[in-house]
């Protein structure tokens, strides 16, 4: 027993020599953690004060169906996670595809492409041509794009630049022929960064979809956040109301036909009827009979289609679906980064290397006799 008290005793002793060999070790450092402190600090300056202001706005939505209560139950059970066992047709579109049609590419170039209101700009141009006639890197970019991303620039420019693939004219394609959409370098970057600044997130349990738009000036925000809450409505409606709107059409064309031949058999029946009464025969008679039973099966099936045509007219608004706007849209006073933030930030990162540094200066003999001494011990 005594013998395991003499071994306890140092043991705290040793542990507690240990960190007080920590603490003087930094405070025998500190000349150097405060020069690389000083040093992050000076960078944080420069980022703080260099940084694109990013401005956020949010709005919040909730998906309601005017048709087909059972596949509107169903859609929103699926949010829920709930599983009602009743089966979708094919116009349907659950809420949850809602974030894949935000982040496809029809949907970032659209955006990509819509006038916007910018503070540099006379007039209203799209994001594409800001980002290159207006838009200029910060000198915190090309900082990092010279230190930590220079193999990488230097990679890019001894790449072999390739060339951009040939697009059809619209002589040489038809309309229906499907062509892949073909897109350049530059609004490949554009549309990564839109995927960044606009997102589309569905929450399962409450049932409410939630649009979050990033920008550099407050106005330019609020309008591309409009802009993709409108485009959002549009494709919706497009998918689900696409069958709908197929037939209405093929109603539509059906009805003109049928209108257009019964009118004219109105008429020819009224050109007999004119002509037979000064002088009636037999044979006036018999066109006219056959004229009258040809306008009376044409209006019947011109009556029928009236009737189609409403219903294929009100079918197309019944399956409509509608964004309830829960929060709007509002222009943001305030920028959604700090300079502040990004100052603190960067003299944290600072004091953290500077005590690495002299904690590293201070253990590296130590490791250097356990690599020594350890092919020695059996």
């Amino acid at each position: 027993m005594d013998e395991n008290r003499t071994y306890n005793i140092p043991e705290e002793e040793e542990e507690g020599l240990d960190i007080m060999a920590l603490v003087r070790n930094l405070w025998e450092g500190r000349k150097t953690i405060i020069i690389v402190t000083a040093i992050f600090i000076a960078l944080g300056l420069v980022a703080a004060f260099t940084m694109k202001r990013s401005y956020t706005v949010t709005s919040t939505m909730v998906p309601q169906m005017k048709s087909r209560s059972s596949s509107s139950l169903s859609s929103l059970a699926s949010l829920a996670g709930i599983d009602l066992g009743m089966s979708n047709t094919g116009s349907d579109l659950s809420p949850l595809i809602y974030p894949q049609i935000v982040s496809s590419v029809p949907f970032r170039r659209e955006l990509m492409y819509t006038p916007l209101h910018y503070e540099k700009a006379d007039t209203m141009v799209s994001m594409y041509t800001y980002a290159k006639e207006y838009s200029k890197p910060t000198v915190m970019s090309y900082i990092l794009k010279y230190t930590i991303g220079l193999p990488g620039t230097l990679l890019g420019m001894l790449r072999k630049e390739k060339p951009e693939p040939a697009i059809l004219s619209a002589a040489s394609a038809t309309d229906s022929v499907p062509r892949p959409i073909v897109i350049n370098k530059d609004e490949e970057r554009m549309i990564k960064a839109i995927g960044q600044d606009v997102t589309l997130a569905v929450d399962k349990k409450e049932g409410y979809l939630t649009l979050t738009v990033n920008g550099s000036e407050p106005l330019q925000t609020a309008e591309l956040a409009l802009k993709a809450q409108q485009l959002l409505q549009d494709e919706i409606t497009r998918f689900r109301t696409e069958k709908a709107e197929d037939n209405l059409k093929y109603v539509q064309a059906r009805y003109n036909e049928v209108k257009k031949e019964t009118e004219s058999l109105q008429a020819q029946l009224a050109t007999i009827r004119d002509r037979s009464q000064n002088m009636p025969t037999t044979r006036a008679r018999i066109e006219q009979e056959r004229l009258q039973t040809k306008y009376g099966v044409s209006s019947a099936i011109y009556s029928e289609m009236a009737k189609q045509l409403e219903q294929a007219k009100m079918q197309v608004k019944m399956d409509t679906p509608m964004l309830t706007v829960i929060q709007p849209i509002t222009v943001p006073r305030q920028p959604s980064n700090s300079r502040a933030k990004t100052l603190v930030v960067w003299t944290f990162l600072g004091f953290v290397l500077g005590c690495g540094i002299v904690l590293g200066k201070g253990y590296l003999p130590k490791v250097k006799e356990m690599l020594k001494a350890s092919p020695q011990n059996p």
